[in-house]
């Protein structure tokens, strides 16, 4: 029961502080776009935003290394997120380049090649180390003792019964009798996608970076695991796919061949838009229900009153039904990334 009450204070506080800061970023009821505000707090950014107090915005500046017309340049982020310019670099206001580094070359604004640690790149690292931690957690206590027997407590045990769950539910049925080979990966995928889905729920540092909501990370997630289905292939897979056991006519053609050359690609295409679309939508959801309390802010008492207690009570049900998301989709992307790996490893 503390527990609850604490979450909710701690969410009418968050929700009050939020137009405080909208105001101060020159943001009223009256020109407040819910879709500039949303867009924003789910698009990559140069730097990361802690809070804003008294109108002054804190946050962290982080490295931009670009390689421009005058060569390269290593720099943090606070000398051009503010209009500045800096080696004749600057980030573009508005047009395809919005928010994004670029630069002037014959008149011509151009995007340099552009390798900064973005907020999502930071929260990737994090999240990689804290799944390192997790897993080193786990071996120490086990290194410690040599007891067949031995059941572990505290983080291990949690974490022992998490790598049972996914080795014995969902990896070892749907790979089949070479599972082991695959477990690192898959497990490596689980634990990556549901830490990132937790830490995208927390709304300050370090949390708070959209990292499976962003269409390039799921996309390379998604590759890893057509190279593990292609690469291991038994020859029956490859037989199947270029001389599959149907009639004749439909080889010569080629007609069956052709669609599953096309599955090759359609397989880890839904594993990409499904993490994707998921982590997007949940996020941005979130973003809108806040939005009515800046939207109704120059409504009057009554109505701005009612409508942010209606808000934050969704924002506090959303978030709730987000963590279970965050499980749900590791679970579903590492379920089907095993079968798909698992129908490569079959048989005659």
């Amino acid at each position: 029961m503390m527990k609850r009450c604490f979450i909710t204070i701690l969410a009418v506080v968050l929700a009050l502080a939020l137009p405080h800061k909208a105001a101060a970023s020159g943001h009223d009821g009256e020109d407040f776009s819910p879709k500039e505000m949303v867009m924003e707090h789910l698009s990559d950014s140069y730097i990361w935003e802690i809070t804003t107090i008294k109108g002054k915005e804190i946050a962290i500046p982080l490295p931009v290394i670009v390689r421009s017309s005058t060569g390269w340049h290593c720099f943090l982020s606070d000398k051009i997120c503010h209009g500045g310019t800096y080696y004749g670099l600057y980030l573009a206001k508005e047009g395809k380049y919005k928010n994004k580094i670029v630069e002037d070359v014959g008149g011509e604004q151009k995007r340099p090649l552009d390798i900064s640690l973005t907020k999502t790149a930071c929260g990737l690292i994090i999240s990689l180390l804290i799944v390192m931690i997790l897993f080193l957690v786990t071996a120490r206590a086990y290194r410690k003792k040599q007891d067949v027997d031995y059941c572990p407590k505290g983080l291990a045990g949690l974490m022992e019964w998490l790598i049972d769950t996914i080795m014995t539910g969902v990896i070892k049925p749907c790979v089949g009798e070479n599972y082991r080979k695959f477990a690192p990966y898959l497990l490596t995928a689980f634990f990556f996608i549901f830490v990132s889905n937790l830490l995208g729920l927390v709304p300050f540092f370090p949390g708070g970076a959209n990292i499976t909501g962003n269409i390039t990370i799921t996309f390379f997630m998604a590759f890893a695991t057509m190279l593990a289905v292609n690469l291991f292939g038994s020859k029956h897979y490859y037989k199947e796919i270029f001389w599959p056991d149907v009639p004749i006519f439909l080889k010569a053609i080629p007609l069956m061949p052709i669609i599953e050359i096309i599955g090759i690609f359609t397989k880890p295409f839904a594993l990409m838009m499904r993490l994707f679309a998921n982590i997007f939508a949940g996020h941005s959801i979130i973003l809108s229900i806040c939005s009515i309390i800046f939207v109704t802010a120059h409504m009057g008492v009554a109505m701005s009153g009612s409508m942010t207690a209606v808000s934050v009570f969704f924002m506090i049900f959303m978030n709730f039904l987000e963590l279970l998301v965050a499980f749900i989709q590791a679970y579903v992307f590492t379920m089907l990334s095993a079968v798909f790996i698992g129908l490569a490893q079959e048989g005659h």
